[in-house]
């Protein structure tokens, strides 16, 4: 059993204290999974959220927690079956790891526990070098909550993902398309106290450069359910285009800036201060807007499913911004990096100009 946690602790750069943190957390999720599909818990429930696209789909910033949908409403569902189940999964494994339920002070149809473990006593099991351990404070606790809604907005479809380790087992998660329609509704609607939650907006532009396809008709559900789309009339693409447009102009660049950098282990990639506001969202948002209208209308066309299907295809100027997002920070060479004035330089500008008329044509 530690051999397989050694071999999922190998593929990880673990020479700063954060980077081995995050090694253990994303370690105790994938074992949390492997213990759910033991029990069964898949043949009722899929995976989705931005963990589910970090483990399952390749997305390259670390997420906390683990979300779960129930494939259809069902109010007598009870999280805390599951518990001496993970508990004992773990263990299994070397972890000293306890599931308590969290209480509810409004009632909701989501239910949360967390799995707690003593930090410094979990990286020992997975072999963290000593100068790791010396900084790690005494009593810090690794936390990961795990969510389940019980009511779900319908109109979403699943598939079987695989992981290899510690054992080939698989993964019940939404499909892509609906995964999208989950985060653009957090883009569209999300309103926590008043501040940006910059992940949003960083899983969007990796959206748009790998998986444009967004199924309409679920953000629509999703919409409904929260009160966000009222009426007869269905969400369009061009309704999503306005949406879209509006979220943009409203947008605080620093706060979706900040927040990504303390939070998701993406300081690399945005460099903590180049990150979003010198890809797209910039004082203005003038350009990014019309960026935003070429995509969404090309979307309607070709990438929006739920009865406005057609061929997938990778939209090429999104993953072009993207590379060079993870690559250099910004638009433009490492060196030349944004004023401080909060502007976007005018060679950037020139790069969305040419992509929004080349995602026109």
């Amino acid at each position: 059993m530690r051999e397989a946690v050694a071999q999922m602790f190998a593929k990880y750069d673990w020479q700063r204290v954060e980077d081995t943190t995050r090694a253990l957390r994303e370690i105790l999720q994938e074992l949390a999974l492997l213990g759910l599909w033991r029990a069964k818990f898949f043949e009722k429930a899929a995976f989705y959220g931005g963990t589910a696209l970090r483990i399952l789909y390749g997305l390259d910033r670390f997420s906390e927690d683990l979300d779960f949908s129930l494939l259809q409403p069902m109010p007598d569902f009870e999280l805390e079956r599951y518990s001496s189940t993970l508990e004992r999964e773990l263990a299994a494994f070397g972890f000293e790891v306890r599931v308590e339920q969290k209480g509810k002070a409004v009632e909701t149809a989501v239910q949360s526990a967390f799995l707690k473990a003593d930090t410094a006593n979990e990286l020992l099991v997975i072999q963290a070098g000593e100068h790791i351990l010396r900084q790690i404070p005494a009593g810090q606790v690794t936390r990961i909550k795990i969510e389940v809604d019980t009511d779900p907005p319908p109109g979403f479809a699943t598939e079987n993902r695989f992981l290899l380790l510690p054992i080939p087992f698989s993964v019940r998660s939404y499909r892509l398309p609906d995964l999208f329609a989950g985060k653009m509704h957090a883009v569209l609607c999300r309103r926590w106290k008043n501040r940006v939650k910059g992940r949003d907006w960083y899983d969007l532009v990796w959206y748009c450069a790998h998986h444009p396809e967004l199924n309409l008709a679920h953000l629509e559900q999703r919409m409904r359910q929260r009160g966000h789309w009222e009426g007869s009339s269905s969400l369009g693409p061009e309704d999503f285009q306005t949406l879209i447009a509006e979220a943009i102009g409203r947008l605080n660049v620093d706060q979706a800036r900040g927040g990504s950098c303390r939070s998701s282990g993406i300081r690399k990639r945005w460099r903590c201060g180049h990150g979003i506001s010198s890809l797209t969202w910039s004082a203005g948002f003038a350009v990014c807007r019309k960026l935003a209208g070429q995509l969404s209308r090309r979307m309607s066309g070709q990438h929006f499913s739920g009865g406005c299907g057609g061929e997938r295809r990778r939209a090429q100027v999104p993953s072009r911004l993207y590379a060079d997002v993870v690559e250099h920070g910004s638009l433009g060479a490492p060196g030349n990096r944004r004023e401080s004035s909060g502007r976007i330089r005018p060679a950037a500008l020139a790069i969305l100009h040419r992509a929004s008329k080349s995602n026109s044509r």
